[in-house]
């Protein structure tokens, strides 16, 4: 079989598909060309660096595991973010549970954030009150507004959450709501 360059969407380094012997050397240019913006994007889903690694390394071996059975997406970039959202989503429900088990037996506290960088103290008032806020919301929405503040378009926010466009949009405009009233009311505070 002949290699052929299958170009990835919002990256210029083609990555080579071919079969067999080669699957590791696909995956090895997938990890290379998107693995910094993937890892990004899951820190901002689950505001953990060491999570959002272990989701990383989760989604390269599910597209390892794809590509060794033959199985390659027509679309690596996406099929990536779409692996790695949902293996976030998955995370924060198993969060979800273990915080209100947790809450429910007497444990202080089940979660904690890193601090964030030095900056000046009203910028870091800012982004706990939007994390707070995110935090409010439902993990899907949550994880499309992630998405849009990462430049994703509505229709692959919604074929990465599994909606349609519509439910996509609706959904957003609801969360982007919530997160105002939310911040509004820090601010008046």
């Amino acid at each position: 079989m002949d290699p052929r360059v299958e170009p990835l969407d919002a990256d210029p380094v083609p990555i080579p598909v071919v079969a067999g012997a080669n699957a590791d050397a696909f995956v090895t240019a997938a990890w290379t060309a998107l693995h910094g913006e993937l890892f990004g994007f899951l820190v901002r889903c689950t505001r953990d660096g060491a999570a959002a690694e272990d989701l990383l390394q989760e989604a390269f071996l599910r597209l390892t595991t794809e590509v060794r059975a033959g199985r390659i997406p027509d679309n690596v970039r996406a099929w990536l973010f779409r692996v790695a959202s949902n293996l976030a989503i998955s995370r924060s429900r198993r969060v979800s549970v273990a915080v209100r088990w947790l809450g429910r037996f007497g444990a202080s506290e089940a979660r904690t954030t890193s601090p964030s960088p030095e900056t000046g103290a009203l910028g870091r008032e800012r982004t706990d009150a939007m994390e707070r806020a995110l935090d409010r919301l439902p993990p899907d929405a949550r994880l499309a507004l992630v998405l849009a503040g990462s430049g994703f378009r509505g229709r692959d926010i919604a074929d990465t959450i599994g909606r349609s466009e519509v439910a996509t949009r609706a959904l957003m405009s609801r969360a982007r709501v919530t997160v105002r009233r939310y911040l509004a009311e820090e601010e008046a505070r």
